[in-house]
């Protein structure tokens, strides 16, 4: 019978917005680590925090909350994928994670710089502390110099790496090179993919049932440039740090159950492709009686009526099919708005 590793503590933040892989990929993590077959990590001391979640002042909270209920014994890992920036404008270069619902004229009040976010660190008492940042993808802000600032995307803060130079116990591994970009794939990106496979068991130093932190950074750092064909290299800093346990493998037991996802993973051949194949292949279906139909580019909906709208945050994409009176079908249109419609009767 699988037991819990009952000193295990996690917070785990996938922004969603602009990058709808972050979110599978903080549950794809969250579900392992919570999974009795594996890691075994105590429900309750997983904390998932997506979208309307992870705005800034729930993640200030969920790290106060994780100071809060852990000890010098417990081991905390803790994981945000979204966008990080460093930021050059002329009182400094100051480091941003980039919540959800972030806005760029507003970055102290929306977003968290590298000095807030290392002093909740800094206040987690627990000896064995994992960070993971997965911050360097494709888009994010845009035009910032007309704000008086310069942005570059940035793997990890430079106030983090200091802390982690500290002690023996804290770990942080950011998901690649300040000059690259993380790859997105199915079910899970480049990097959370090995996560979960070095979490599942695959790369242990030691069939003991335990994943260790150097089994995860070296797992992370051989697997992921070699399925991103060298255009992805995890940066590690572990240097100093004891090879502490992180959790179970297969529930205390020693032989791996496996990995918790079926088939083969698929990594992307370039930034955004896949984003771009999730708006690029949605359908919507409208017809009927004074319908409209709109579409967030995840799922198809089926709306029937006449005088048909359809749309996708106010762009109307392709593979749009209507029935009814008076339908508008357009290939491609960005914040349309219209005064008057004159409507010609069948």
């Amino acid at each position: 019978m699988s037991e819990l590793f009952t000193q295990g503590h996690a917070c785990i933040i996938g922004v969603g917005g602009d990058l709808p892989n972050t979110i599978d990929d903080a549950i794809g993590l969250a579900n392992i680590l919570q999974d009795p077959e594996r890691c075994a990590y105590p429900p309750e001391q997983v904390r998932l925090l997506t979208k309307e979640q992870a705005k800034r002042d729930e993640m200030l909270t969920a790290l106060e909350q994780l100071a809060q209920s852990t000890t010098p014994d417990s081991t905390v890992i803790i994981y945000f994928s979204g966008h990080g920036y460093q930021v050059a404008s002329p009182i400094g270069k100051p480091y941003y994670l980039m919540p959800f619902g972030y806005d760029q004229t507003k970055l102290d009040e929306t977003a968290i710089s590298g000095v807030e976010f290392t002093a909740k660190l800094r206040a987690i008492p627990a000896k064995k502390l994992l960070v993971l940042l997965d911050c360097c993808h494709a888009g994010g802000l845009g035009d910032t110099q007309s704000l008086g600032y310069q942005a570059e995307k940035a793997p990890l803060p430079p106030q983090a790496q200091s802390l982690f130079n500290e002690g023996k116990g804290r770990v942080i591994i950011a998901s690649s090179q300040a000059d690259e970009k993380s790859l997105a794939g199915r079910p899970y990106s480049a990097f959370t993919l090995a996560l979960i496979e070095s979490l599942a068991g695959k790369g242990v130093s030691q069939q003991d049932g335990y994943v260790r932190v150097a089994d995860l950074a070296l797992y992370a750092r051989e697997v992921v440039p070699r399925r991103t064909r060298d255009r992805q290299h995890p940066i590690l800093h572990f240097e100093q740090a004891d090879n502490f346990i992180l959790a179970y493998y297969a529930g205390g037991e020693a032989e791996p159950k496996g990995l918790p996802f079926e088939g083969e993973p698929e990594i992307e051949s370039e930034p955004c492709e896949f984003n771009r194949q999730i708006i690029n292949h949605t359908e919507i279906l409208a017809s009927g009686d004074n319908a409209v139909a709109a579409q967030n580019a995840q799922g198809a909906r089926l709306v029937t009526g006449n005088s048909n709208v359809v749309g996708d945050n106010n762009v109307v994409q392709k593979n749009v099919r209507q029935k009814g009176k008076y339908n508008i079908n357009l290939g491609s249109a960005q914040n349309l708005t219209t005064d008057r419609i004159n409507r010609d009767q069948e």
